[in-house]
This record gives C-alpha cells, sequence and structure tokens, in this order.
C-alpha cells in the first residue's frame, strides 16, 4: 500500500526543531477545509485575448475602422477585468453562510459590455445595425450561459440586524484583506511548509468568521482577534518574508512556526468558546420555552 513520504528532512517534517526535542503538533488532516482559491480560471484569462486580436486587425483599416475596433476592444478589456471581479465576489459569495448580494453585478455587467464590443466589431466588419444587434445579443447571451450571473438575494441574513450585519461584513473584509497579505508574504519565502501552514491557520481564522457572521452579537468578543491579532499576524509573516526570502535564516523560520502555532490555538480555542456560548443561549432558549409551554398547559412528552 501507498505511504505518505516524511521525516526529519522532508518537507513536512520538522527539520528545524533541535535533535532530541519532540515534534512540532501536526496539521489537522483537513487543512485546507476553508480556503478560498483563486476563481480566476483559464477561461476569464482567455477573454483578453480578443481585444487584442482585435487591435491587430484594426491597424490597417483606416481611422474609422481603427477607432471601431479600438473601441470594441476597450469593451472587452473591461468587461474581461469585470469578469474577473465578478468571478472573486461570486467566491466570496459562496464562501460565506452569511451574506449580501453583490452592489453591483459585476458579471452581468461583463455580459453587457462583451456584447457592447461584438457588435461594435461587427459593425466594422459590415455596417449596418441590424446585423450589430444580432452580433452583440448572441455574444451577450454566450458570455451569460459561460459564466453565470451574479448572486440576485441574500443569503443567511433573516432575522439579522442589518446595521449588525453591515458592521461584521466591514470587519470580516478587512480581516480577510490581512489574510490574502499573509498567503502572498509567505509564498515570497518559497518554503513549502510555511505556505501549507499559513494555509492552515487560515482555515482556522474563517471558521472563527463564520462564526461571528452567523451571530453579529459575537463581534465584540472576536474583534480583538479579528483586528489586532490578524494585523499582528500580517505584519509578522511580511517581516519574516523579508528576512527568509534574503537570509534562509532558520531561527526566524523556527520563530515563525512557532507564532503560527500560538495562533491557530487562540483562534480555535476563541471559536470553541463562542460556540458554546451559543449553545447555552440555545439551551436557555429551550428551558424558557417548554415552561410556557407548560404554563399554557401544554405538556411535552420527553420519553
Amino acid at each position: 500500500m501507498a505511504k505518505k513520504f516524511g521525516g526529519h528532512y522532508s518537507p513536512e517534517g520538522n527539520s528545524d526543531r533541535p535533535e532530541g526535542a519532540p515534534p512540532r503538533s501536526a496539521a489537522p488532516s483537513n487543512s485546507y477545509r476553508n480556503a478560498q482559491p483563486d476563481p480566476i480560471g483559464a477561461g476569464s484569462n482567455l477573454m483578453f485575448v480578443p481585444p487584442a486580436v482585435m487591435v491587430l486587425f484594426s491597424l490597417l483599416d483606416g481611422a474609422m475602422g481603427l477607432a471601431l475596433g479600438l473601441l470594441a476592444a476597450g469593451a472587452w478589456t473591461a468587461a474581461a477585468w469585470m469578469l474577473r471581479q465578478g468571478l472573486r465576489a461570486q467566491s466570496a459569495y459562496n464562501a460565506r453562510r452569511v451574506a449580501r448580494r453583490p452592489a453591483l453585478p459585476r458579471k452581468l455587467a461583463a455580459s453587457i459590455l462583451t456584447g457592447i464590443g461584438a457588435a461594435l466589431a461587427a459593425w466594422k466588419a459590415e455596417p449596418g445595425l441590424l446585423i450589430a444587434a444580432v452580433y452583440g445579443s448572441a455574444v451577450l447571451a454566450l458570455h451569460m450561459a459561460a459564466f453565470g450571473l451574479d448572486p440576485m438575494v441574500d443569503k443567511g441574513v433573516e432575522g439579522i440586524d442589518e446595521f449588525q450585519q453591515s458592521r461584521v461584513a466591514r470587519v470580516v473584509n478587512d480581516a480577510e484583506a490581512c489574510l490574502t497579505t499573509m498567503r502572498h508574504a509567505a509564498r515570497r519565502a518559497q518554503d513549502r511548509q510555511i505556505d501549507t501552514r499559513v494555509a492552515q491557520f487560515q482555515s482556522i481564522a474563517r471558521e472563527l468568521f463564520r462564526t461571528v457572521e452567523e451571530d453579529p452579537r459575537d463581534l465584540t468578543a472576536a474583534r480583538k482577534y479579528l483586528t489586532v491579532y490578524l494585523q499582528g499576524a500580517r505584519d509578522a509573516t511580511v517581516k519574516f518574508a523579508d528576512i527568509y526570502s534574503r537570509s534562509q535564516d532558520a531561527q526566524a523560520r523556527a520563530d515563525y512556526l512557532a507564532l503560527l502555532d500560538d495562533l491557530e490555538q487562540g483562534f480555535a480555542a476563541r471559536n470553541r468558546k463562542m460556540l458554546l456560548e451559543d449553545r447555552s443561549d440555545l439551551t436557555i432558549e429551550i428551558d424558557v420555552l417548554r415552561d410556557r409551554l407548560q404554563r399554557e398547559g401544554v405538556h411535552l412528552d420527553l420519553t
């Protein structure tokens, strides 16, 4: 049976710990559970090719042809950029259990811009309003079929105070920005274990994000973790990446891994405590409801 290689000198091993020291705590088996891969795929990247081709084919088409070609290429470039932003917004929406629909439907805007670019390109090849409208509508529909529409409804916000939810959304967005900076800085270190451990910490941190999003009342208890601690983790990661990428300092690496251990334990403990408090609130609600039912003469058979 195949077995994963591991050991003191393996990429996932504990080569930075002294000889005879106890091994570092192992990563959880599903450390990428809350990871958010970049949703930008090959399909959206290919949308930058048509504008480049359009510009090349328009260079020798005279003033009018060049103007229409540049307008079409500009519309397609804006559509490709808007599509990337829409895919990222949809990925963030799907990753959260409580989320509001994007204020600007970027994927729909990308489809419209793509259709406008196709209409301009058709007009350039064969002037005529009907032909441009047909080609533009067809390309718009194909773009929507290929990439879909933006989320159009809020999810998980029923019964949640809108002001409190807005406060939570702002804090979580800032926290996600810290995690993104950490991920980019960790990659500069070019160390596989560092990259894995940062992803593991991000997974645990996002569990805390989701808990706060589901119950905005937890924001007060978690604010220090979502602001001060995450900003400190971000700054420490940037400084570590600067040092380690230049000197490959083993002590700096060991200190940073120890910091990640402490952060993971702290965030996980805070999340567990808030979940236990929520469970206690639920138990109280159930007991109060049972008392009310009994006072109304309704007897529950709990056997």
